[in-house]
């Protein structure tokens, strides 16, 4: 049984993440935001009073690695922390204004990105792609 591992899933999964990635984050660079921050602000776009533990479970992200990256934010003051009221050990992240302010700046950023690596794709077949990539998540559960 032969086994390549450029033509397996996983590699063609990954390969085409990084490539992604690296689009993005060429696209950030003028904000001086990165795809990992960025996903972080994200969320917080779309909801702001989070712990930092629900926003590692939404974004699939370990907890040092929220850290590393919340603090990143906070020394560039896109983001801020309150002590979370019903748990001291814990704070709530909020977006300052600045932060706020980045939405409409990178979103269409995002949306261009994706275009580009989307184009000659029919959303069919994306649709399909998102279906599959979701059922073999779930498989792996």
């Amino acid at each position: 049984m032969q086994f390549n591992i450029e033509n397996s899933l996983g590699f063609l999964v990954n390969r085409t993440n990084k490539k992604m990635k690296n689009e993005f984050l060429q696209n950030l660079k003028p904000y001086d935001v990165t795809p990992e921050q960025w996903a972080l602000l994200n969320r917080l776009w779309e909801e702001e009073g989070i712990s930092s533990k629900e926003l590692a479970e939404l974004t699939c992200k370990d907890q040092p690695n929220i850290a590393r990256i919340l603090d990143k934010l906070e020394k560039k003051e896109l983001i801020f922390r309150r002590p979370n009221p019903s748990d001291n050990r814990s704070f709530l992240l909020y977006l300052t204004d600045r932060g706020r302010e980045l939405e409409e700046k990178l979103i269409p950023l995002a949306l261009s990105t994706l275009e580009k690596a989307l184009e000659g794709i029919e959303k069919e077949q994306v649709e399909e792609l998102k279906l599959l990539l979701n059922r073999i998540y779930a498989n792996l559960e």
